[in-house]
């Protein structure tokens, strides 16, 4: 999955959402451009960037994140650059109550956390759809990358889920996530912003 957004502090003014087959490298750099074009901005017209650090897919994280500091570190001064955990982009889309959200890890797996209020409850963990629905036994609503084998689970224990809306992850709500790390001072370094991980990458592996 590829989402950009460009955002003002008052509102979203472009995004674009696709599903890629690991061609992150050859598409991102490209959509960038041309989301910036169509909007008549240049790159270092920017007040910032925020950006995905993971966890989620090594090969998208890694290449996102390294967009990001690209376009950093290419603009004079320097572009503030804020690092966003990708749970959180995906809680967003429920900003009030309980909720647990969820992206793919691959081969079976989801990585989760529990939030309430918007607020993480938990650290990010890595497991399988039955301990997700093991730990949503307060009325939580899972939200998030729930795919068939997730449907039928949560069907099965009668746990509620998000829209079709809701369980899409929006780059603009990584923006306005930006936007309020800024107002705060919260930016991070370019040079040390590195990605999360649920567990390191084994040999072979593409998420985590």
């Amino acid at each position: 999955m590829i989402g950009l957004a460009l955002a003002t502090e008052q509102a979203i003014v472009a995004e674009a959402t696709w599903r890629t087959r690991n061609n992150h490298t050859i598409e991102l750099a490209p959509a960038i451009e041309r989301l910036l074009a169509a909007q008549g901005i240049a790159a270092n017209a920017l007040t910032a960037i925020a950006v995905a650090v993971g966890p989620g897919s090594f090969t998208g994280v890694r290449i996102g994140l390294g967009v990001a500091k690209g376009l950093s570190l290419a603009a004079t001064p320097n572009l503030p650059l804020i690092g966003v955990p990708t749970l959180d982009i995906v809680a967003r889309a429920l900003p009030q109550g309980k909720l647990i959200a969820v992206i793919q890890a691959g081969r079976g797996r989801v990585i989760w956390a529990q939030y309430v209020d918007g607020q993480a409850a938990s650290q990010a963990a890595l497991g399988n759809w039955e301990e997700v629905a093991a730990h949503a036994d307060g009325g939580e609503t899972v939200i998030g990358e729930i795919d068939p084998a997730g449907v039928e689970v949560l069907s099965h224990h009668q746990i509620k889920t998000g829209s079709l809306s809701q369980n899409v992850r929006r780059a603009a709500c990584l923006a306005e996530i930006g936007w309020e790390r800024w107002r705060q001072g919260a930016t991070d370094d370019a040079a040390t912003l590195a990605p999360i991980y649920v567990h390191q990458p084994a040999s072979g592996e593409t998420n985590g």
